[in-house]
């Protein structure tokens, strides 16, 4: 490749590059809108499909919108490698991984044929539900609600840790005190009644019969609604971190998405850096 045409395929991966990463160009912003209408419109045709009648009455143009669909998702797919200055990283990467699995229900299904193969071809094309993890790469507020769940992991693992306890602890108190003459025919399954008490559920498929068996499950009901609000409670705070400081976190890596401060040359958890433009 020549000294010239070196240069002007540089510049074209740099242009492409802010259509697909930037919004703050109109071509940006217009990618980005026909790739969010595309991903809605796709998950809309597969809700209608898995709908008998209708998919019967409609079903060449269901054909037809799929690979249009597929067609739009695939020259994406390629476009983003092309631009990426790490295909190998993109690829591997969380939103690499949503974009293929998008696109092989499809194509597979050009390949396995045969009437013993119907079930397992429709198992697969329901995967394509899968392109509205696609939707997060646009919305900003899916950031902000991932930056806070990376803040409250740890707190909501005690928690649940101590969920766990709990309803191993009471699963097996209700299982001494009712037995299995009342339907409590051991441990495990009482434990499965405390998780659907405690989470306030009720399926009904299991009570307690005894007086003390009762009280015990009316203190563990009323737990479960102070249990709620203890999750509820920590994402909020974590939310809330992230909001104050969200101002701030406007430049955001094309690479791994993550949210910088404006004044970052570089990301922070990839090292990628950073363009001029910014992404909010």
């Amino acid at each position: 490749m020549e000294n010239g045409d070196f240069k002007h395929f540089s510049r074209l991966r740099s242009k492409l590059y802010v259509v697909v990463f930037g919004t703050d160009t109109p071509a940006g912003k217009a990618f980005d809108l026909v790739l969010l209408v595309a991903i809605v419109l796709s998950i809309v045709v597969v809700m209608l499909e898995s709908v008998r009648d209708i998919k019967i009455r409609f079903e060449e143009i269901f054909y037809i919108l799929e690979w249009t669909f597929t067609i739009i998702f695939s020259i994406e797919y390629l476009l983003r490698i092309f631009i990426s200055k790490k295909p190998k990283t993109y690829v591997f990467s969380f939103f690499g991984a949503i974009d293929l699995i998008a696109l092989l229900p499809t194509y597979i299904s050009l390949f396995v044929t045969g009437g013993s193969y119907l079930v397992v071809i429709r198992a697969i094309r329901l995967l394509r539900v899968f392109r509205i993890m696609k939707l997060t790469r646009y919305i900003n507020e899916a950031r902000v609600l991932g930056e806070a769940m990376e803040g409250a992991k740890r707190k909501i693992l005690i928690f649940m840790g101590a969920v766990f306890t709990l309803v191993m602890i009471t699963g097996t108190l209700m299982y001494l005190i009712e037995g299995g003459q009342n339907g409590f025919t051991s441990i495990p399954r009482s434990i499965y009644w405390a998780v659907v008490t405690v989470t306030t559920v009720g399926y009904g498929d299991i009570a307690p019969h005894t007086v003390l068996g009762q009280s015990f499950a009316t203190m563990l009901m009323l737990t479960g609604y102070a249990i709620l609000a203890v999750p509820t409670g920590i994402m909020t705070s974590e939310i809330n971190k992230v909001e104050r400081r969200g101002s701030i976190k406007d430049k955001i890596c094309g690479r791994c998405t993550t949210g910088n401060e404006r004044q970052s040359n570089y990301c922070t958890k990839c090292g990628e850096r950073l363009e001029q433009y910014d992404k909010t």
